[in-house]
């Protein structure tokens, strides 16, 4: 199944399921029962939105090793987690703003897990159970303000650093999909999770055991090697196989914040 968010004729949201090239509308969402209202629209003719809204956004650093050593840092004995403020978000096709407080904007792909259902103290062979379904997130970073900070919150939670969609796609095997960052059309990172170093269902239980996960919670996976920069009017793509493919432009800080 995939499932997404959607505005269509007008500004209010709305929760659908994609069928072949048509989004059929659903009621009231689906991190529960659910109904189909009857009301279909083309693909095509819908704005996508970011396909959750979570109340949280925990997000691995550090979990391939070859971004380890490309960071020129130590491989964590637990997974090495951090927040983003939700206030990132934001969905496909919107811009990424470069804030006037950083000087290096990076891209970062990463494989994203959407909560189902409350989850605390979950074991790792009760995980799955938990997982809605994947999708795709680039975990945008001000790379010099990370650096002169010394922690993250700053540098990974500046307003549209939380890019997430096209859709959430479940039944999918996690642990095998090629993941990529495309910047103006070349190729810059290319993996695949089998090289995760902490597996999905291993995060979940460590993450529920610190904090409650909660419906439509995301977890970012963490991010392959060969992370780089963005300058305003560039256009970055993450592709994960068998999820599809989150666009977004970066510009300038227009405005004060």
């Amino acid at each position: 199944m995939i499932y997404l968010r959607f505005q269509a004729d007008g500004n209010h949201s709305h929760y659908g399921i994609l069928e072949g090239k048509t989004v059929s509308e659903i009621t009231p969402n689906f991190f529960g029962p659910y109904k189909k209202t009857g009301r279909k629209y083309p693909l095509s003719k819908v704005k996508l939105l970011a396909p959750c809204q979570p109340c949280k956004i925990i997000a691995l650093g550090l979990n391939y090793l070859e971004h380890i050593k490309e960071m020129k840092m130590s491989m964590p004995l637990q997974p090495l987690i951090f927040l983003k403020s939700p206030s990132a978000l934001v969905g496909p096709g919107d811009n990424i703003v470069s804030p006037s407080a950083s000087q290096r904007v990076d891209y970062e792909a990463e494989l994203a897990v959407v909560i189902k259902k409350k989850a605390r103290n979950v074991s790792t062979r009760r995980a799955p159970e938990y997982i809605l379904g994947y999708t795709c997130f680039n975990d945008v970073t001000a790379r010099d303000l990370q650096k002169l900070d010394g922690q993250w919150a700053r540098a990974k939670s500046f307003d549209t650093f939380a890019p997430l969609g096209p859709w959430i796609v479940d039944s999918i095997d996690p642990n095998k999909l090629k993941i990529e960052t495309l910047l103006n059309g070349k190729v810059k990172q290319r993996s695949t999770t089998n090289d995760l170093i902490f597996k999905i269902d291993e995060i979940i239980s460590f993450i529920s055991g610190i904090m409650t996960l909660m419906p439509g919670d995301i977890i970012a996976t963490g991010t392959p090697p060969r992370v780089g920069p963005m300058l305003p009017g560039d256009k970055v793509e993450i592709r994960i196989q068998k999820i599809g493919s989150l666009d977004s432009n970066d510009q300038n800080n227009i405005s004060d914040h």
